[in-house]
C-alpha cells in the first residue's frame, strides 16, 4: 500500500499515561506524605520527574504529540473539580488553608469530615471522586496545574496537548450536594461553567498550546435530547470564543451514536473517536453523517482497555477507510492508557512465547507509532513489523493454552436446572434461620481483615526463600487465631477468617486456575494510590484443586460460631482481569462459574454454612447503551447462579458490590437470588437501600455502614443513624449490618474501633426495637 496523500500528515498520539512510574513512584510518595515522611516539595519534584520520565518515553517511542494533564495524585475528576472551583462547602476551609492537604480531604476525608463519595469511571475499575453540586455552586476559574504541566513539557521540547473533562461529562458525572434536592440536575448549571472552561482555555492558548483535548465519554451514553442540546450549546459557545486553542473533543469507551452529528457539527477543530471493537459502529455512523470535511480525526485504533497485541491487518484497513472521511487522521489508542499496565517487557517471569502477544502501555505506544508510519508513509516502510505481528497472532491462536477439550465439554453439558436454587428463598430463609440462629440485625464485615507490613514481609520472604512453606503458614494461622479472636471478643455474629493469605481478591484465584497467567509488574490504579495487578485470562478455565477449603475450615476451628467461606465472583474475575478476546464473554464467564461451583460445593461438604461470593463488578461492567444490557444481564447472572447453585436450602449464600450506581441493577441483583446481600452505602446515605425498597427485594440486606475507604472512624451514633435510615426501607428481620467493604487496606487501629463502634449500633438499635416490641 503507498501512502494517499492525505495521510501524509498522520501523527501518533494518545489521551493519557499510567501515573504510577515503573515501581509505583508516586504511589509510595502520596502515602509517605500522608504519613509526614515525604515533605510536600519532595512529592511535588517526584510527581514531576515521572511526568518527565513519561513524556520521554512516549517521545522515544514514536508518539508525535503527548498528553499534559492527565497526570493527578489522586483522580482527575477531582482535579476538574478543583480547576473550575467546585469544593464542597465542608472543605474550603481546608482547601484555602493548604491546596494539597484539602486536595487529599476531598479524596479521603478527616476524621470530623466526609470526603467526597467515590464511583466506577464508565464501565472500568478505575475510581473517580463524585463532584458535589447544587443550586449555590459558584465555579472560579483555577488553571495553575494545567498551565504549569503543560509548560513543563513545552520547555523540555515535547509538542503538548492539555486533556480536560469536558464540561457536559463533568456535569453528568455530578450529584446534588449534601442538602440538596434529589431530583436537582446539575446539568442545569452549564452556562454557569461555560465561562470557566473558557477562561481555563485562554490560560492554555496563552500558555502555548495548540491544541486542547475535551474529553466527552458520557456521551457514547443513552443521552436525552436535553443532554444532546446541552451538548451542541457547549461547543457552540466554547467554539465560538475568541481567544482560544484548537478544541479536540475526545470520546471513548464505545460508540457515540445520537452525539456524532451534534458534535461533528460543532464549531470545534477535531474529534477523537473509538473505532476498536466497542466504537466498531462510529465508522458506519461517521460516513452516514457525511465524515468530518476540514476538520482533524484522531481514530482510536489501539484498544486503550486490554493487553492483547493489535491486529494490524485490520486497523490499516480500518484507518485506510477513514482517510476519506476526514481532513487528516491521526492514530491513537481507544482511551487512556491509563487502564492497562506499563510494560510488558519487565514481565520476565511470563513464557516468552506468551511474552509476544501482550500489548502494555509502552508496547501499545509502539503500535500506535507503527500504524502511524503504515497509514503515513506506506505499508512498505512497516513489513518487519507486519510480519512479526502475523506470527505473533497465529502462535496465540494455535495455543494449547487457549483450548481445553474437556472444559468445553463440561460447559456444553451446563443446563437450565444447573442454574437455579433447588427451594424458593422463603423456605431456604426458614431453614437457615433454623440452622444459623443468628440475632436480628446480625452483624458481620465484608471479607478481608488489614494486610499488616508483617504480612507482606512474610510472603516477600517466602518468595525469596528466607522462609520456608511451614514458617510462612505459621504466620498465616498467628493471623487468622488473632482475627478469629477479636471477631469473638467485640461480638460480631457471623466470622471471617481474614483472608491473610490472599494477595488480592482476583489474583489469588487466578493462580490457582488453570488458564490464566499472573503479572509481577503488571499494576494499575483503582483509585487514588490502590493498584492492582490484574491477572491475564488468556484460556480456558479450570480448577485442578480446592483454593480456600483449608484456611475457612481452620477458622471455624476455632470458634462456634459460623465463618463464612470467601470467594470471588465469575463476573468479577473477568472484569478485574484482561480477560481474552478470542471468544463472548458469556462463555468465558461460564467457564469461571463452573470452577468456583466446585470451590462453593467443597466448602459445603467441609461444613461452611455461610458463603460469600463476591460480585462487586456486576455494576461495572454493565454495558454503557441499554441495549447492550439484557444479553450481558443474562449470562453474567446465570454464572453467578452457575456458582451457588448446587448447595443445600439451609447453606446460606451471600454476595456483595461496591462503590457503584446500583439503581440501574436492581432487578439483576434480585435475579443473583442471593439469601443476603451487602452493599456500600455510607457515603451515599442509604440510597441503596431505598432502591432496593423501591424494587420490591425479597431477600436480605447489608447496606454498610461504615466507609473503609476513608480514615474515619464513625462513631457508634453515626453507624446506628444509618442503621435506622436503613430500617426506613428494609424490614428488621432482612437487615444486616455491616462495613461497605472489606477491610484490607484499613490499619488495625481504625479497624478495631469502627467495628467495636458497629457492634454497639447493631446493639443499640436492636435493643429499640424490642422495647418497641414490648
Amino acid at each position: 500500500m503507498t501512502a494517499k496523500p492525505a495521510a501524509a500528515a498522520a501523527r501518533a498520539t494518545v489521551y493519557g499515561y499510567p501515573r504510577q512510574g515503573q515501581n509505583r513512584e508516586l504511589k509510595k510518595a502520596v502515602e509517605g506524605y500522608w504519613k509526614g515522611r515525604v515533605t510536600a516539595d519532595a512529592l511535588r519534584e517526584t510527581a514531576a520527574g515521572l511526568r518527565r520520565s513519561h513524556w520521554q518515553q512516549l517521545a522515544e517511542d514514536g508518539i508525535h504529540e503527548v498528553p499534559t494533564g492527565d497526570f493527578s495524585y489522586y483522580d482527575h475528576v477531582l482535579d476538574t473539580s478543583v480547576m473550575v472551583g467546585a469544593a464542597p462547602e465542608r472543605h474550603r476551609g481546608a482547601v484555602e488553608a493548604d491546596a494539597l492537604d484539602g486536595y487529599f480531604a476531598m479524596a479521603r476525608g478527616t476524621q470530623d469530615v466526609a470526603p467526597l463519595e467515590m464511583t466506577k469511571w464508565f464501565d472500568t475499575n478505575y475510581h473517580y471522586l463524585v463532584p458535589e453540586l447544587g443550586p449555590g455552586t459558584v465555579f472560579t476559574a483555577n488553571s495553575v496545574k494545567q498551565v504549569a504541566e503543560l509548560r513543563e513539557a513545552v520547555a523540555l521540547g515535547y509538542t503538548a496537548r492539555p486533556v480536560l473533562v469536558g464540561p457536559i461529562t463533568y456535569l453528568l458525572l455530578a450529584k446534588p450536594a449534601p442538602g440538596v434536592s434529589a431530583d436537582f440536575e446539575p446539568l442545569t448549571l452549564l452556562d454557569r461553567l461555560l465561562p470557566v472552561y473558557a477562561q481555563v482555555l485562554a490560560d492554555l492558548h496563552a500558555a502555548g498550546a495548540e491544541w486542547v483535548q475535551l474529553d466527552e465519554p458520557a456521551l457514547v451514553q443513552d443521552r436525552t435530547p436535553a443532554d444532546l442540546n446541552a451538548a451542541a450549546r457547549a461547543y457552540r459557545e466554547l467554539g465560538a470564543a475568541a481567544d482560544r486553542p484548537k478544541l479536540l473533543v475526545a470520546s471513548y469507551f464505545g460508540r457515540l451514536g445520537e452525539a456524532l452529528p451534534v458534535l461533528a457539527a460543532a464549531p470545534v477543530e477535531g474529534l477523537a473517536l473509538d473505532f476498536t471493537e466497542a466504537g466498531a459502529a462510529n465508522l458506519d455512523d461517521l460516513a452516514a453523517v457525511g465524515g468530518l470535511p476540514g476538520k482533524r480525526l484522531v481514530a482510536g485504533i489501539v484498544n486503550g482497555r486490554n493487553i492483547w497485541i493489535n491486529d494490524f491487518r485490520k486497523s490499516l484497513a480500518t484507518l485506510g477507510t477513514l482517510l476519506g472521511l476526514a481532513d487528516r487522521v491521526d492514530v491513537a489508542a481507544s482511551c487512556s492508557l491509563l487502564h492497562v499496565p506499563l510494560d510488558a517487557d519487565a514481565e520476565r517471569d511470563l513464557d516468552p512465547q506468551v511474552r509476544r502477544w501482550l500489548a502494555f502501555a509502552r508496547q501499545k505506544t509502539r503500535e500506535i507509532a507503527v500504524l502511524a508510519r503504515g497509514l503515513g508513509r506506506g505499508t512498505d516502510t512497516i513489513t518487519a513489523e507486519l510480519a512479526a505481528n502475523r506470527a505473533d497472532l497465529a502462535s496465540r491462536a494455535g495455543s494449547a493454552l487457549t483450548h481445553d477439550p474437556a472444559v468445553r465439554a463440561r460447559t456444553a453439558a451446563v443446563t437450565h436446572a444447573d442454574g437455579r436454587r433447588g427451594r424458593p428463598y422463603a423456605e431456604r430463609a426458614a431453614a437457615q434461620r433454623a440452622h444459623l440462629r443468628l440475632p436480628v440485625l446480625p452483624t458481620t464485615t465484608i471479607g478481608s481483615f488489614p494486610q499488616t507490613d508483617e504480612l507482606r514481609a512474610a510472603r516477600a520472604d517466602l518468595r525469596a526463600g528466607r522462609i520456608d512453606t511451614a514458617g510462612y503458614e505459621a504466620r498465616i494461622k498467628g493471623e487468622i487465631e488473632e482475627v478469629v479472636s477479636f471477631q469473638e471478643k467485640t461480638g460480631i455474629d457471623v466470622l471471617v477468617h481474614g483472608e491473610p493469605e490472599r494477595n488480592d481478591m482476583v489474583q489469588y484465584f487466578a493462580e490457582q486456575l488453570t488458564g490464566y497467567l499472573a503479572t509481577q509488574h503488571g499494576w494499575v490504579q483503582s483509585y487514588g494510590t490502590r493498584y492492582v495487578r490484574p491477572p491475564v485470562l488468556a484460556g480456558d478455565i479450570s480448577r485442578p484443586e480446592p483454593m480456600t477449603v483449608r484456611w475457612t475450615s481452620y477458622a471455624q476451628s476455632l470458634t462456634s460460631k459460623p465463618v463464612k467461606g470467601m470467594l470471588t465472583g465469575p463476573v468479577t474475575m473477568l472484569a478485574w482481569s484482561f480477560v481474552r478476546d478470542d471468544q463472548p464473554l458469556g462463555d468465558t464467564a461460564r467457564q469461571v462459574a463452573l470452577a468456583l461451583r466446585d470451590e462453593v460445593n467443597d466448602l459445603e461438604a467441609a461444613g461452611t454454612a455461610v458463603i460469600q461470593v463476591d460480585e462487586p463488578a456486576l455494576r461495572e461492567t454493565l454495558p454503557l447503551r441499554a441495549a447492550d444490557r439484557a444479553d450481558y444481564l443474562a449470562w453474567a447472572t446465570e454464572a453467578f447462579r452457575l456458582t451457588t447453585s448446587g448447595v443445600r436450602p439451609d447453606t446460606q449464600i451471600h454476595t456483595h458490590m461496591c462503590y457503584a450506581e446500583f439503581g440501574d441493577i436492581v432487578r439483576a441483583i434480585d435475579d443473583l437470588d442471593a439469601d443476603v446481600i451487602s452493599l456500600e452505602a455510607a457515603r451515599s446515605h442509604m440510597q441503596v437501600a431505598r432502591e432496593l425498597a423501591a424494587h420490591g427485594y425479597p431477600r436480605a440486606a447489608g447496606p454498610g455502614v461504615w466507609d473503609i475507604h476513608s480514615p474515619r472512624v464513625p462513631s457508634a451514633g453515626e453507624a446506628a443513624g444509618l442503621l435506622r435510615t436503613g430500617l426506613e426501607a428494609i424490614p428488621a428481620e432482612r437487615l444486616w449490618v455491616n462495613p461497605d467493604c472489606g477491610l484490607k487496606t484499613r490499619g488495625w487501629t481504625e479497624t478495631r474501633a469502627s467495628l467495636e463502634n458497629l457492634v454497639a449500633a447493631a446493639r443499640e438499635v436492636r435493643a429499640a426495637l424490642a422495647g418497641d416490641d414490648a
